[in-house]
Order: C-alpha cells, then sequence, then structure tokens
C-alpha cells in the first residue's frame, strides 16, 4: 500500500473539512451581525400591530369533516 496516497487524501480532506468549518463560521457571523443591524433598523422602523382580534371562533366542523373523509379514503381503506 502506498503511504503517499494515504497522506494525500488526508491533506484533501483536511483542507475540505476546513473550508466547510470556516464558511459555516463565516455564516454564522453574518447572521448575528444580521440580527444585530435588524434592531437597530426595527427600533427606528417598527412594524405595523394589527389590533384585529375577533371574539367569536368559527365553526369548522364541515371542513374538519371533509378533510377526515378525505384522509380516509386516499388512505386505501373503503
Amino acid at each position: 500500500m502506498d503511504l503517499s496516497l494515504l497522506k494525500d487524501g488526508i491533506y484533501v480532506m483536511c483542507i475540505g473539512m476546513g473550508t466547510v468549518f470556516m464558511f459555516l463560521v463565516v455564516l454564522i457571523l453574518a447572521m448575528n451581525i444580521n440580527s444585530k443591524v435588524l434592531k437597530i433598523v426595527n427600533k427606528y422602523f417598527p412594524e405595523e400591530v394589527s389590533q384585529k382580534i375577533t371574539s367569536k371562533q368559527e365553526n369548522n366542523d364541515e371542513e374538519i369533516a371533509l378533510a377526515v373523509a378525505c384522509a380516509y379514503v386516499n388512505s386505501g381503506k373503503v
């Protein structure tokens, strides 16, 4: 067995894994910086909050029954 091929393989593997590791480190740093920038931007330009609150829940029994029937038919047990 030729040890130089094994050394070359390990060398290429270390370069590849190092590249992926460095990319992930840069990605995490960019995400953290983006988070901090967006917090500052949100302080000056906040999102609009909707004040619409419904007190009555709609009755969805028919839609639920239809979904259950469709799932039962598509399961092949009919």
